[in-house]
């Protein structure tokens, strides 16, 4: 995630928006057949909520029936429902960006501030994962995903080094640079897995959770495809595919392995062999998205100050 300068300012209250009206989603599709078993024909894009600052991460917690991302300079996160719309889920947030859920269904927190990846307990304290490698700070930890085994897997981007939205200024640098890391919750033991990103951003796995997608938002702009070992770590990393408008940050995977990116113009659908079905074209651009829903069949996009809907035809892959 990367925002203006001019999104920086705290908002002094929260805004809860009504559901505004639906109106007909607009696609631009290069393959109608592919494109048709992802987004059913007629499908609508609905405006859930709007007048936030800049907002990322969202995951569905399906045992509440609700929605939670992050709203980075307004150092909260929130939360939406159908019955109550968008309100305060956690504040502060340490300036939240990516957020996932482990193997138990607790919430697990990127946050820029903070520094760290957070894990939130079920009596509600929110205690550090992991806070450095080899002894350094992190620069920003930026999105994380949970693989079935209960590893997790982040990137470290430098954004929240550049602009610290709470601080207001520039901290120092530990890290030798944007690294992917893998880190055993059990054990402890975390592992710098890949060191040449320029901004590693978005990640997530394949289905089978043999592939690890992971997004540079940096000046390449493409998504990198990299085989996972057994002992978890990581090989290959050739590009998978480039987004051709603004750059990919948040992407998820469906049940069928195609791989959905946020971009400058929308979501951007892709097949597991890296060609472009179609985009989802959104008002706002997207700065991450989730599949959800009662039925899963809901992607939520967060897309700058607004957060949008559109039902798909599809769910997405188990993490």
């Amino acid at each position: 995630m990367k925002f203006q300068n001019t999104c920086l300012l705290l908002s002094a209250f929260a805004v809860t928006a009504p559901v505004a009206a639906l109106r007909a989603a607009e696609f631009q599709i290069t393959d109608a057949v592919e494109f048709a078993r992802c987004v059913p024909t007629g499908a609508k894009i609905e405006k859930l909520a709007g007048d936030m600052n800049f907002i990322e991460g969202p995951v569905w917690i399906k045992a509440g029936g609700y929605l939670v991302f992050s709203d980075i300079p307004k150092n909260e996160l929130m939360q939406w429902s159908a019955a109550s719309g968008v309100k305060t889920y956690r504040s502060p947030s340490q300036n939240a960006n990516g957020n996932t859920l482990d193997l138990t269904g607790r919430l697990v927190t990127c946050e820029h501030s903070g520094r760290r990846v957070a894990i939130q307990e079920k009596d509600g304290t929110v205690p550090t994962l992991v806070d450095s490698f080899e002894g350094k700070k992190f620069n920003s930890p930026n999105d994380v995903v949970a693989k079935s085994d209960g590893t997790l897997y982040f990137t470290d981007p430098d954004y929240g080094l550049k602009n610290n939205p709470t601080t207001k200024q520039k901290e120092g640098r530990e890290q030798a640079g944007n690294f992917v890391y893998r880190h055993e919750p059990k054990t402890g033991r975390t592992t710098a897995l890949v060191r040449d990103f320029v901004q590693p951003n978005g990640l997530a796995f394949s289905p089978d959770e043999k592939v690890l997608y992971i997004a540079d938002s940096g000046a390449p702009k493409h998504i990198r495809r990299f085989a996972v070992g057994v002992d978890g770590s990581l090989t290959g990393g050739e590009v998978f595919c480039k987004i051709d408008v603004g750059g990919p940050d948040g992407i998820r995977v469906d049940q069928a392995g195609r791989v959905w990116s946020s971009a400058g113009d929308g979501v951007q659908i892709f097949s597991p062999a890296g060609k472009l079905l179609g985009k989802i074209l959104v008002p706002e651009s997207p700065a991450n998205l989730c599949f959800g829903g009662a039925d899963g069949k809901t992607l939520f996009m967060t897309a700058r100050k607004s957060l949008y809907a559109i039902k798909v035809s599809v769910t997405g892959a188990a993490r």
